[in-house]
């Protein structure tokens, strides 16, 4: 099987959601974001360790079942789920395209060696992420791109000759996990009604029915 399918896989979750994507597909994408990294993680070395079968696992329930499980939870009924996750811009979108085109000059030969389209992947994932820091300031939008560069840090460790010890992935994964958390939270708070604006609207309407 060719070594370079889960890492299309993995820039197409990436560059698709941004482009046409909603911010209610959003954990749709990084599910199958998660599952690239699984297929990636599971296939890397060509004897298959109980480390790497852990570490493989470890992905795909945290970043292709739970988390976004959890942000799926967190948009239903929201009205930013039917926003752009990244403002339909031509200029934006032509700032994006050359900044995936820098990303892959990291990784020369790419369509060729593995390793190259990798760091060509990561690059492009991580400016990605940073452009729509940049370009959209909703609290989800933010959060996407935060975990899109978390994704890109654990898509690097597939360079090393050696796999990240438990730990650090416990470590990572927790980091993940937190993220998650804060930015549900934050999510959550914008979307839930105002009682002080509630309370003056009110106020407002019947000082207005008053003769």
């Amino acid at each position: 099987m060719d070594e370079r399918l889960p890492l299309i896989l993995f820039l197409l979750t990436t560059v698709v959601p941004l482009f046409l994507g909603k911010m209610g597909a959003t954990p749709a994408w990084l599910g199958l974001q998660g599952l690239a990294m699984g297929w990636i993680s599971l296939t890397q070395h060509h004897a298959l360790s109980v480390h790497a079968l852990a570490g493989g696992l470890e992905v795909l329930l945290v970043r292709a079942l739970l988390v976004p499980t959890l942000l799926r939870r967190a948009l239903l009924g929201s009205a930013a789920a039917h926003e752009d996750l990244m403002p339909s811009n031509l200029l934006i979108w032509g700032v994006a395209l050359a900044l995936i085109i820098l990303a892959f000059k990291f990784g020369d030969g790419a369509r060729a060696d593995v390793r190259a389209l990798t760091l060509g992947v990561v690059a492009a994932t991580g400016t990605m992420a940073f452009l729509l820091l940049s370009t959209n300031r909703a609290p989800v939008a933010q959060l996407v791109a935060l975990l899109f560069m978390e994704n890109a840090l654990a898509l690097f460790e597939s360079l090393m000759s050696e796999p990240w010890s438990v730990p650090v992935h416990l470590g990572v994964s927790g980091l993940y996990v937190g993220t998650v958390a804060v930015g549900v939270w934050l999510v959550r708070a914008q979307a839930a009604p105002d009682p002080g604006a509630s309370a003056c609207a009110a106020s407002d309407g019947a000082v207005a029915r008053e003769p």
